[in-house]
């Protein structure tokens, strides 16, 4: 029975997780986020208040 053999399983077990571990990441994190985080900036906005014409 093939299955009960772990020599081959276990070898490709070990390829895949390298191939994922050392390749897949840096392709990935090559690509740019397309909205970029802009810095918010320390001033607070200034708001009026509204004054009701009632």
């Amino acid at each position: 029975m093939p299955q009960l053999n772990p020599a081959p399983w276990f070898m490709i077990l070990m390829f895949t997780w390298l191939v994922f571990i050392t390749i897949i990441p840096p392709k990935v994190l090559a690509y740019i986020t397309p909205n970029k985080l802009t810095q918010q900036s320390a001033n607070k906005p200034k708001t009026e208040h509204w004054n009701w014409p009632w």
